[in-house]
């Protein structure tokens, strides 16, 4: 035990160095995939090394500041190996300014800024404190000088990132300078002098421009035919908007200009192309948010990777260099420290060149080349872009997580297991693995959404009108299709019931409908069921995203009562269509309510009542509706979400229904549109006697 303790004790702060530089390799390559990936394994492991990378830095920092002498020890040997140690405190300094591709882990570490700020200064000293303790040679002292440098500028980096994408500065940063609009008191006092003086006067009021032209415009600008454009001119659209929409995320409001111009874009661009410009400028949100693209992207920021790539390289050369030419002592050091600090050498200098590699071949430098009218060079970054971040990927997950209530409640059986979970409150994170899948959204989903939202803009008849669509949730619809008066009371009720009474219908229409399989239904059928199951998922597992009210307390008593129905006769029925019939064959003439009371919320056979309805119709027509009716749900749970839940989703993997925000957004449905006019010219006309 004693010579296992001993080697411990000789490789201990070795091996701290080695694992952090390895954190540091792990998450420069794999912390961006977070943002198009949903998977739960690679966020845990990311979380993981997020913290260790810190932890471990600081900890080994701690290590270094010992200078005692171990026991059997000769303490030559050991001031020898203790300097060369030394000299691995600024690269602890440069590990804990962390990576370009990630800052924080969550938007709420950017508000722990002023934290990472006094771990800066305290981290900095303690790193001075250890290198000057080991009383350096000049060997030592002029590289080590080269990479405080270096270690100084990434860790100062860093935290300038996290302040810069803090809520409070990013308001900061995008609030307009205040706007108090004409001098109204001034024009009066004028007013009110020529009216004394006995003149007669009158007030003509001219409006900049009035927001029902611009509505006007919109609608006509719909019949504008769909064009494919270069995608040069796709990221160029999306980094401008970029600048403007980015303040959707801190809730600041936007002008009919704004609208104006927006629209006049997205209405000339196919559906694919419009889906792209938004999955540029989420991604280009997830990158000020959770990366250091707020710094590296600026004059000095460029300035500042310049810096620290010439200062890593030059402390590199000095130390290989002036180790030698000590001549015959040129061994004295030994030689796995010498060989450990060649390693950390090497992996700063790889780490620093692939971080200006992925900084040049980025979306941000692309459009600041492009502004400056330097073709040759951004058509460089754009073919290089091209190779590493190709068109046809998407920018993001590109996936929506589906839940099925009918398929739980046969699943979901209660064992030992599903006991002890609950015990711990880690139920809820066990059916989240078991029973929640993923698919992909669909290219006809993306479409529909489109179209429908693109409709309703070419129904826009006053400024007005665009805030009362993203009000809807089925109404809309319902009476465009005419059935509001058969269907309405299913869409008038609490926003959570209306989502498990459509989410039930649309599963017991599914498998009542021997039609799903014909080629003009069964389009209809695969976007009204991904989107059914979708709501049903943001409703159990992501209730902060919608304005759910009581939608788990009613979820959990409709699962109760159809465990209890489909378990009355002492086993199960085998499979979903099974257990649509069953709830179909129970007679719902009379509502439910009236029978059972109010205590329990479930909404089982309301949603019996509802598919049968719906069943009334003919299969396409049905399906039609279906579809429009979650289509408008959709929109509005997107309008209705918080700005901050939307920015949370984007380092998982993004979320449809934050795309779907953005895209309403810019088809100008919405109520973050708040100036409608523009000044108005007042004028004073003195009439001649």
């Amino acid at each position: 035990m004693d010579s296992l303790l001993a080697v411990w004790n000789e490789w201990e702060i070795r091996m701290l160095v080695l694992t952090s530089l390895a954190l540091q390799v792990f998450l420069l390559f794999f912390a961006g995939i977070r943002k198009r990936n949903v998977s739960a394994a690679l966020s845990l492991l990311l979380w993981l090394a997020y913290l260790l990378a810190d932890s471990i830095a600081i900890y080994a920092l701690g290590y270094l500041s010992q200078t005692r002498v171990p026991k059997g020890v000769d303490p030559q040997t050991f001031k020898r190996t203790h300097r060369i140690q030394a000299l691995w405190a600024p690269f602890l300094l440069l590990h804990l300014g962390g990576q370009d591709t990630i800052t924080a882990f969550s938007i709420e570490d950017n508000e722990l800024w002023k934290r990472h700020l006094l771990s800066l200064l305290s981290q900095v000293g303690l790193a001075v404190y250890v290198f000057t303790k080991s009383h350096p040679g000049a060997d030592m002292l002029a590289p080590a000088v080269f990479m405080f440098v270096s270690g100084i500028v990434k860790y100062g980096e860093r935290t300038w990132a996290l302040k810069c994408a803090s809520m409070d500065n990013l308001w900061s940063g995008m609030v307009t300078t205040p706007d108090p609009g004409p001098n109204y008191a001034k024009f009066m006092e004028e007013y009110r002098f020529t009216h004394e003086a006995g003149l007669q006067v009158e007030i003509v009021i001219e409006q900049e421009r009035r927001a029902e032209a611009t509505a006007a415009t919109a609608a006509t600008a719909v019949g504008v035919a769909e064009e494919t454009v270069p995608y040069t001119d796709v990221i160029a659209d999306a980094s401008r908007f970029f600048v403007i929409f980015r303040r959707l995320f801190v809730n600041l409001i936007l002008s009919f200009q704004e609208r104006t111009r927006s629209q006049a874009t997205f209405l000339r661009l196919t559906p694919e192309q419009a889906y792209k410009v938004i999955e540029i400028e989420l991604s280009l949100m997830y990158d000020t948010l959770h990366s250091k693209a707020a710094v590296i992207h600026t004059w000095y920021g460029r300035l500042l990777r310049c810096l620290t790539l010439l200062s890593t390289s030059t402390a590199c050369l000095l130390f290989n260099v002036l180790r030698h030419h000590k001549g015959k002592h040129h061994s004295s050091y030994n030689h796995v420290d010498v060989c450990i600090t060649n390693v950390l050498f090497g992996g700063a200098l790889c780490l620093e060149v692939y971080a200006v590699g992925m900084m040049l071949v980025s979306y941000w430098t692309f459009a600041a080349l492009r502004s400056c009218n330097l073709s040759f060079l951004s058509d460089l970054i754009f073919r290089s872009i091209q190779y590493f971040h190709p068109e046809r990927r998407s920018k993001w997950s590109n996936l929506m997580a589906q839940h099925n209530i009918i398929s739980f409640c046969l699943l979901d059986k209660p064992t030992v297991l599903t006991k002890v979970l609950s015990v711990l409150g880690l139920k809820g994170h066990w059916d989240s693995w078991l029973h929640i899948r993923h698919i992909e959204v669909s290219h006809e989903l993306k479409i529909v959404v489109f179209r429908e939202l693109k409709d309703k803009t070419a129904s826009i008849v006053d400024a007005e009108s665009y805030r009362k669509f993203s009000n809807h949730r089925g109404q809309w619809a319902l009476q465009c299709k005419g059935y509001y008066k058969e269907l309405g009371w299913s869409v008038e009720v609490e926003f959570d019931e209306s989502i498990i009474l459509w989410h039930i219908a649309t599963d017991l229409c599914f498998h009542s409908d021997d039609d799903t399989g014909d080629a003009k239904v069964a389009p209809y059928v695969e976007v009204s069921r991904a989107m059914s199951n979708y709501m049903l998922f943001l409703l159990v597992a992501r209730p902060f995203m919608l304005t759910a009210g009581i939608g788990q307390i009613r979820f959990g008593d409709t699962c109760a009562e159809a465990r209890n129905f489909f378990g009355r006769a002492g086993t199960a029925p085998p499979d979903a269509g099974a257990s649509a019939g069953m709830v179909l064959g129970v007679s719902a003439e009379i509502a439910p309510r009236d029978v059972k009371g109010d205590r329990s919320k479930s909404v089982l056979f309301d949603a019996c009542r509802l598919a049968k309805s719906l069943l009334e119709l003919p299969p396409r027509r049905r399906w039609r509706v279906i579809r429009v009716v979650w289509v408008e749900m959709l929109c509005y749970a997107a309008s209705k979400c918080r700005s901050n839940f939307h920015a949370k989703q984007l380092s998982g993997g993004g979320e449809l229904l934050t795309v779907v925000w953005f895209l309403m957004a810019h088809l100008g449905v919405g109520e973050q549109y708040r100036i409608e006019a523009g000044h108005a010219r007042a004028k004073l006309i003195v009439e001649k006697n």
